[in-house]
């Protein structure tokens, strides 16, 4: 048995244990819930590739307490995850999973000349387009090194994406910058 750190708001906040059986792996996420009404928290498994939506945690006992959740799934489900490194709880409406794709030359991504320009020679990304036709490029982020696509720093967002930290930036179509 695997165990990881669940976190609930980016803090680790319980425990989210892995046992393989066979073609199968049982995920069980246990922690602590908010005290929102009618607020439903999901489990999520992460891993350096991907992420595992397990299922709505449910309470434990008379008035809320600990959330809990024990699922089976095949390999072919838990493949796209990679190697686990940690659980997560969030609210029950956030979005799927995310898919990333390697950006080894980024200022290919782009048509505009001044962008192209800025990120000739960055470091290979991420990058993805999301459903309402933004694309987001992640640079890999270090606090002491420069910062990437230093031009447009006050757009970029600071965040963990895998096993990394990463700041990513979101254009619309016309590849103008987005908060």
């Amino acid at each position: 048995m695997d165990k990881f750190p669940l976190l609930l708001d980016g803090v680790p906040s319980g425990e989210l244990t892995a046992e393989r059986e066979a073609l199968y792996t049982w995920f069980t996420a246990r922690c602590p819930l908010p005290a929102e009404e009618g607020a439903l928290w999901c489990a999520w498994a992460v891993g350096d590739r991907g992420e595992l939506r397990l299922g709505v945690l449910e309470p434990q006992g008379e008035g809320g307490g600990p959330g809990m959740i024990r699922r089976r799934f095949s390999r072919q489900m838990t493949e796209p995850l990679g190697r686990v490194l940690r659980g997560e709880a969030r609210p029950a409406g956030q979005r799927e999973p995310e898919r990333w794709e390697n950006a080894a030359a980024p200022e290919r991504l782009f048509r505009a000349a001044w962008l192209r320009q800025r990120l000739r020679g960055v470091q290979p990304g991420l990058t993805r387009k999301t459903g309402d036709g933004v694309r987001e490029l992640a640079l890999p982020y270090d606090a002491k090194k420069p910062f990437p696509l230093t031009a447009l720093f006050c757009f970029a967002r600071v965040r963990s994406i895998g096993e990394g930290r990463w700041a990513v930036f979101r254009f619309d179509s016309g590849e103008h910058p987005v908060f």
